[in-house]
Parts: C-alpha cells; structure tokens; sequence
C-alpha cells in the first residue's frame, strides 16, 4: 500500500498507509491528522483540506483543475505548491508522498 508522509505545522510526523484510489484528504481523516477538516466531504467546495505538496513530489502530482485552482484562491497563506488534498487521489506513483498541513484552514 502507498504510504503518505504528513508535516503537520508544529512539525510533527505522521505517516499513513492507504490503498490505491484514496484521497490524501480521506487518508488524513482517515489517521487522524487533525488540521485537515474536510467540511465539504471532498467535493472540492470548501478549502479546508489545503495542504502544501513537498517540493520534490509537486511534478509527481497530477495538476489541479480549474475548479481547485479557483477553490485555492479562497485559502489562508496559499503557496505555489498548495493543493486541496480532496484532489489529490493516491496510486503506487505517489507511493512515499509528503504533504506540509497548515496550522488553519480559515
């Protein structure tokens, strides 16, 4: 199973194992990766699932859409690398992957 590495802000590692098809943001609420809020259950309508892709995975992760691109915009701190994990659907390729949480979602 691909293993998702987690950066929360207080710099706190969590690393977590999902099956191929998850969401990252699925797999943090998943394991209990507390910033990630998820309100609008991963239909890309909220923001609160923001997380920052590690800089060497950025070109790994497919590209954000129109409609996530715009959702960013409504993010506290975005960033270059900012993505909303809902959007991020975890297979072998992203096997080792590293996302950064923010302290807030809003």
């Amino acid at each position: 199973m691909p293993k998702i590495t987690f950066i929360n802000h207080d710099e706190s590692v969590q690393e977590v194992e999902v099956a191929s098809g998850t969401s990252v943001m699925q797999a943090a609420l998943d394991n209990g990766v507390e910033a990630i809020i998820a309100e609008c259950g991963g239909a890309c309508s909220c923001a609160t699932c923001h997380v920052y892709v590690a800089d060497d995975w950025v070109s790994k992760v497919p590209a954000a859409d129109d409609v996530e691109s715009d959702m960013i915009d409504c993010v506290l701190e975005p960033k270059d690398n900012s993505r909303l994990s809902c959007q991020i659907i975890v297979d072998d390729s992203l096997d080792g992957l590293v996302v950064n949480v923010p302290e807030k979602q809003y």
